[in-house]
């Protein structure tokens, strides 16, 4: 199994994910605390066999939810690693597949279907479409959403039906061979 992606309350500051494209194609971050693996990696990874990916998330009242996805890879660079992703199961409710087939966005390298930039309105990159049902990358706040109703935190829309971001996140892919 490995980890791509992990947030919690590690000390960084809440917009510490709001990164540029260069720093998500290579990676960021200390592996034991917030970080994202890095696309070019993430890549890599996922189109030398069949991956599964899970979604883990926590929200501040301590609810806990995962959402496994049998089928995940990305494209590379060049096709903006292109998400794909299909087969949900799980007990957070099936937000990915809204994200099918888009491509990563940051604030410097828009490829979402919105007239504006999603990456630059969620302060994090992400798989964007017209802008977003799950943000692992977005703002990390503790406590409520800056504006009531908006979701400018940690988000997955099927299972965040409370006023306040998520606590924790953690995405993780795993060989469909592993036993």
């Amino acid at each position: 199994m490995s980890v791509l992606q992990r947030r919690g309350n590690y000390g960084k500051a809440m917009n510490y994910f709001n990164k540029t494209w260069e720093f998500y194609k290579n990676g960021f971050g200390q592996l034991e605390k917030d970080f994202w693996i890095g696309n070019n990696l993430i890549f890599t990874l996922t189109n030398q066999g069949s991956y599964s990916v899970r979604f883990d998330m926590r929200h501040h009242n301590g609810t806990s939810a995962y959402a496994l996805y049998d089928k995940f890879w990305i494209e590379d660079e060049d096709k903006k690693y292109q998400l794909n992703i299909d087969g949900y199961s799980g007990n957070a409710g099936d937000s990915m597949s809204y994200h099918k087939a888009m491509k990563f966005s940051t604030s410097d390298n828009d490829n979402d279907q919105h007239s504006g930039n999603c990456a630059v309105m969620y302060s994090g990159a992400w798989w964007y479409k017209t802008c977003q049902q799950v943000t692992f990358n977005g703002l990390y706040r503790i406590g409520k959403y800056s504006v009531p109703g908006s979701t400018d935190g940690i988000h997955w829309y099927k299972f965040s039906d409370y006023p306040d971001s998520l606590e924790f996140t953690e995405i993780k892919i795993r060989s469909m061979y592993f036993k």
